[in-house]
């Protein structure tokens, strides 16, 4: 008999509420299960205390007789410190962009590079200007200052 560890669903339309169950693989979802070991509230929030209850002895004998937690319970059991999180799957290639859609994203990325490179020359030659100018401003005043001395 092969057992899982999963949630069933309960609670009214819109508000639902979980149990954790211990179950055979081949009974439905809300059908016969053969333990409940623990509850999960969606609708709170993560940190609340009653928004996950885990026995968690119950949970550990189950594991080591073998039974294995769904992917979303193994979630809830991470939050606990039961097992590990599970691995977070790769998208398919199926669903990769075509190459059409990825050509445009590649131009979009271009012009979007040469419009950041555009801004920051623009923004480089105002500096330089404004550097020239302050260069500028600074040079004849000192070059005046002597010359007033030299007169006197």
């Amino acid at each position: 008999m092969s057992v899982r560890i999963r949630l069933a669903r309960g609670g009214a339309k819109k508000r639902p509420f979980h149990k954790i169950v211990v179950a055979d693989k081949r009974s439905p979802r809300d059908g016969r299960f053969i333990e409940a070991i623990g509850f999960y509230n969606p609708l709170l929030p993560k940190d609340h205390a009653d928004a996950l209850r885990v026995d968690v002895e119950a949970a550990k004998a189950w594991m080591a007789k073998g039974a294995e937690p769904t992917e979303r319970v193994q979630k809830l059991f991470a939050l606990v410190g039961l097992c590990d999180k599970p691995a977070v799957r790769e998208t398919p290639k199926k669903s990769a962009p075509k190459a059409k859609a990825q050509e445009r994203m590649k131009e979009a990325a271009e012009k979007a590079e040469a419009a950041r490179l555009a801004a920051e020359e623009a923004k480089a030659a105002e500096e330089a200007a404004k550097a020239e100018a302050q260069a500028a401003a600074e040079a004849p005043a000192e070059e005046t200052a002597p010359t007033e001395t030299a007169a006197e």
